[in-house]
């Protein structure tokens, strides 16, 4: 059989392997498929469009997988059932990833059912495989016939020792000081998603500045592949909203819009809102005949939505006025709570206009990580934040169960920007839980997190290196390239508005970003005026914070776990640890302590009060005490033989007590004054010259009279 392969290569600077697409043989029934591969990692992306909708329908339906197998690094997956199950955070970060840049980009009135699947089927270790599926995600759908306006190119570029560094391998990933994932046009950078240790913001954008010279040579491959072997557009459904029924309700319906956005408060302005589009609805029922109106209803319903978008934006941009009647600069009134909770390690309520988070920081030991299993191997996770988002905190009801994308997506973000804060392991030997619970939303909530996040960490004592804040920008741009940028976005101007760009920090700089837009790109511009607008508005937040909380508590919250760190020969860990644990676990159990065994000897013990940490070392200092000869022990006996019994003299350190070693005289059977349990007193002799214990209960007994005139008698001869 003859195999039609297409190959296109691309190197850049800094990486060993070339990266390579192909297309032609694999997966062919698919719209577009790519292998691509780089080094030991293959990746293969397939792109589906399905047919068009019988009936309107007023979104588009997108889905993105990407979906890592354990066969890719020679792994059988653990659990039960031995097989890729629900995707894991990982996964599902990584497909919000590959989404977000290529979702812009389809034909306005495309409907047709659309899914990206990108596969992981074999992976070397060295570089993630999430850059090359973006990219092989838009080559696939280049190369199709499904209609998709232009070609994305995505790059990880990290910083090390002041040097940026294209892809970077995962070894050196820990050690960066800045891990951007940008991906954009040829023209412009669409996404940004990011985690840094306080960079500046000339950093940043000398990095966005340097990826995009790397994107653009992978725009080029991709335009190469479409106009060498890319397929004729499909014909398709086209429900684009008609242009003469749109100017039709704004020239009626603009004025109430604008009325409706001036109402005070999030529900009531809905609600207003809510007013105009039923009001619109009804004129065209009016106008048109109920069965007109029915027949089309969907279009009628989204062309008061576009009615709104054009409104709220149109006004934005011509008059600078915001909804809520804000400066374009400036955030919502902030209040400040903290020590909420009276049980909780640390807890803060941050509020910021009608924007609420509750968060949480809860303090364990190291045996209270995460265990992670992917594709690079088994991690444990020290610093979790956790991000809810309940129906009640939008007025709604909802389903509550477990974590949806935004969950997942909002919790990495805040995590990411909180995490370069949290002191290390050698200094602080503790997991660290946060949890965001959004008590009310309306914009940034995820923004919120980090505040409140940074917030309940220092009330809980945890020595935080910087207090970090973050805020969610936003813009509007016109068509006429006439645009405003928003400082802390509400709900409607993140709905309404082409970009929601997340900046957190601390007072010196950055530690985690993420942006999406709706339109096809920003310019260098666009970005520096954000990330500067952002910077005020940080620096105005941490000073809120001072006003309530200026540093981290002195001394941890009474009801977090106290730590004790002490050192043992490394020699006596597994006399500590015991048979399958059997030492340590009777510790923990007869203490109530949590115990840590590290490398190097060294052990952290984790108590509810000092009383708990005292108990738990005296057990430890007993387990791993060495018998020092001539000195008498409590022995346990733990078997009965006849030639002796064997007794505990220390925690996990057992002698055998001689039947000759029992008494002076002669006995029969040590059974007959010794059974398992029991409790007898023995001198410690040394060891014998094949390194066994020497144990005597007859040294601590007196002699008897014939014996000890038989030894004066030897001393006078």
């Amino acid at each position: 059989m003859k195999k039609n392969i297409h190959s296109y290569e691309i190197s850049l600077p800094g990486c060993a392997e070339p990266i390579i697409f192909e297309t032609g043989w694999k997966a062919k029934q698919a719209n577009g498929s790519i292998w691509i591969k780089q080094g030991g990692t293959v990746v293969l992306v397939t792109a589906v469009a399905g047919k068009a909708p019988e009936a309107y329908q007023d979104f588009f339906p997108l889905t993105v997988n990407y979906v890592e197998k354990m066969y890719s690094v020679g792994k059988i997956p653990g659990g039960y059932v031995k097989r890729e199950t629900k995707p894991s955070d990982r996964e599902t970060l990584i497909s919000r990833l590959i989404d977000r840049p290529l979702r812009p980009l389809f034909d306005d009135g495309f409907r047709n059912e659309t899914q990206v699947v990108a596969t992981v089927l074999s992976a070397d270790g060295i570089g993630l495989p999430d850059i090359l599926a973006l990219n092989a995600a838009s080559a696939a759908l280049m190369i199709s016939d499904i209609p998709f306006s232009m070609a994305v190119g995505g790059v990880r570029i990290g910083k090390l020792n002041g040097e940026l560094i294209v892809n970077p391998p995962v070894e050196l990933h820990e050690k960066l000081s800045m891990n951007i994932v940008v991906a954009g046009t040829k023209d412009a950078i669409a996404m940004v998603e990011a985690g840094m240790n306080g960079v500046t913001e000339k950093e940043v954008i000398e990095a966005l500045e340097y990826g995009h010279e790397q994107i653009k040579k992978l725009v080029e491959v991709q335009e190469r592949m479409a106009a060498e072997i890319g397929k004729p557009q499909m014909e398709y459904t086209d429900f684009s909203l008609p242009k003469d029924l749109v100017q039709e309700a704004y020239d009626k319906f603009g004025t109430a819009f604008k009325d409706a956005f001036a109402v005070k408060g999030k529900l009531e302005s809905y609600e207003a809102i809510d007013k105009v589009k039923e009001d619109y609805l009804a004129y065209v029922l009016e106008t048109r005949g109920e069965d007109e109106f029915e027949a089309n209803k969907g279009i009628y319903k989204d062309i008061a939505k576009e009615v709104e978008k054009i409104v709220f934006r149109n006004s934005l941009v011509k008059t600078h006025k915001r909804a809520d009647g804000r400066a374009l600069d400036e955030i919502r009134p902030i209040d400040i709570e903290v020590g909420v909770l009276p049980m909780a390690h640390g807890s803060a309520l941050f509020t910021r206009g009608e924007t609420q988070a509750l968060v949480v920081a809860t303090l364990g030991s190291k045996n209270d990580s995460q265990t992670l299993e992917s594709i690079e191997g088994i991690s444990n996770k020290s610093f979790m934040l956790q991000y809810n988002f309940p129906p009640f905190s939008v007025g709604e009801v909802g389903r509550i169960g477990a974590p949806g994308r935004r969950e997942i997506g909002h919790g990495a973000l805040a995590e990411r920007a909180l995490s370069a804060v949290v002191p290390n392991d050698s200094s602080f030997p503790y997991t660290v839980r946060v949890v965001s619970e959004i008590l009310e939303s309306n914009g940034s909530s995820s923004m919120a997190t980090v505040c409140g996040g940074a917030l309940s960490m220092m009330d809980a004592g945890l020595q935080i290196t910087a207090p970090v804040a973050g805020v969610a920008m936003g813009l509007v741009m016109e068509d006429d390239g006439d645009y405003v940028i928003l400082t802390d976005i509400m709900g409607l101007e993140d709905h309404l508005g082409d970009m929601d760009f997340k900046v957190a920090g601390t007072e010196t700089g950055i530690t985690a970003l993420q942006m999406d837009i709706k339109i096809k790109g920003l310019s260098k511009e666009i970005l520096t005026k954000a990330l500067a607008q952002a910077k005020e508005s940080r620096l105005f937040i941490l000073n809120k914070y001072k006003e309530i909380l200026p540093e981290p508590r002195k001394d941890l919250n009474p009801n977090a776990p106290r730590v004790f760190t002490m050192n043992i020969n490394p020699d006596k860990t597994g006399a500590l640890i015991g048979p399958q644990g059997k030492n340590i676990k009777a510790i923990v159990e007869a203490t109530g302590a949590s115990i840590d065994i590290l490398d190097g000897g060294i052990v952290n013990i984790f108590g509810k009060n000092q009383a708990t940490i005292d108990n738990a070392v005296n057990m430890i200092e007993a387990t791993i005490a060495e018998a020092v000869v001539g000195k008498t022990y409590t022995a346990i006996v733990k078997k009965v033989m006849e030639y002796g019994a064997f007794v505990e003299i220390l925690p996990g350190l057992e002698g055998l007590l001689h039947i000759s070693q029992y008494a002076h005289e002669r006995i029969p059977s040590i059974a007959d004054y010794l059974k398992v349990g029991d409790k007898v007193d023995v001198m410690y002799m040394g060891k014998d010259r094949n390194g066994r214990m020497e144990l005597s209960r007859k040294a601590l007994l007196p002699k008897p009279e014939k014996a000890e005139k038989q030894d004066k008698s030897e001393e006078n001869a």
